[in-house]
């Protein structure tokens, strides 16, 4: 195939693979707990805790599992403490990467991710390097089947969103940060199937990758979504997929 392929495609198309392998437990534990402790443990207050425990639901998580993740976030049982560390990388392709991790031991993780990071032509940069290239944006994915676009955007926009977009048979909603939560209930009462709904950093501008840079960076990007402290990567990667 041939064409533009955005790393969220890519992301969910891994998703699946990720709940299998056992990477979604860890990684949702840990937002269960940072969420707990950011927020406090009751989800109605906390529309961050709320998203984790839902997430948490989506992969079968036992319910015992999330309540002592949230006991241990709020201080109720003891438990790792996890710090919230962005790392900022320039990648193959003359492209951006945002790494966000949750970690008990920064110095493990700054070393591993280094060395991932290295191995593929990329090195890490200093604070703010590159974060300026994104905007925190909430979006909300949905998929496209049996939709009523204009529905969509009608709600939607009412709500407070930003912008509405389809492609590749999926809706992405653009909501600014805070207005998240309300569009995200506006769409679920108006009966439409919500695929996910999270903060986001949005690149403001794409870099075009193709060729060997293309296939470097999407084995970066593999190799530190595969990384237990890893839970989200951001790249303004527009990555062009080879003729198969």
């Amino acid at each position: 195939m041939s064409g533009h392929s955005k790393w969220a495609t890519i992301k969910r198309k891994k998703a699946a693979i990720d709940a299998e392998r056992g990477k979604a437990f860890t990684r949702v534990i840990r937002e269960l707990t940072i969420s707990a402790r950011e927020g406090g443990s009751n989800p109605d207050g906390n529309p961050r805790l709320r998203r984790a425990v839902e997430d948490a639901k989506a992969v079968n998580m036992p319910a015992d599992n999330i309540t002592r993740a949230i006991k241990k976030g709020a201080g109720e049982l003891e438990g790792v403490h996890y710090e919230e560390i962005v790392y900022e990388a320039y990648a193959p392709g003359g492209t951006a990467v945002l790494i966000e991790t949750l970690t008990d031991n920064r110095n493990r993780t700054i070393s591993e991710i280094r060395h991932m990071i290295s191995k593929r032509n990329g090195n890490l940069a200093e604070a703010n390097s590159v974060g300026w290239m994104f905007e925190r944006k909430g979006v909300i994915t949905i998929d496209g089947e049996g939709i009523d676009e204009d529905k969509l955007m009608e709600v939607a926009i009412e709500a407070g969103a930003e912008d509405v977009v389809g492609e590749e048979g999926m809706f992405e909603v653009y909501t600014a940060p805070h207005d998240l939560e309300p569009v995200l209930s506006a769409i679920e009462k108006a009966g439409i199937k919500i695929e996910s709904g999270e903060a986001q950093r949005v690149a403001k501008n794409k870099v075009k990758v193709e060729g060997s840079d293309a296939r470097t960076l999407i084995g970066l990007l593999d190799a530190l979504d595969e990384h237990d402290d890893v839970q989200k990567v951001w790249t303004n990667a527009d990555i062009v997929e080879e003729d198969e």
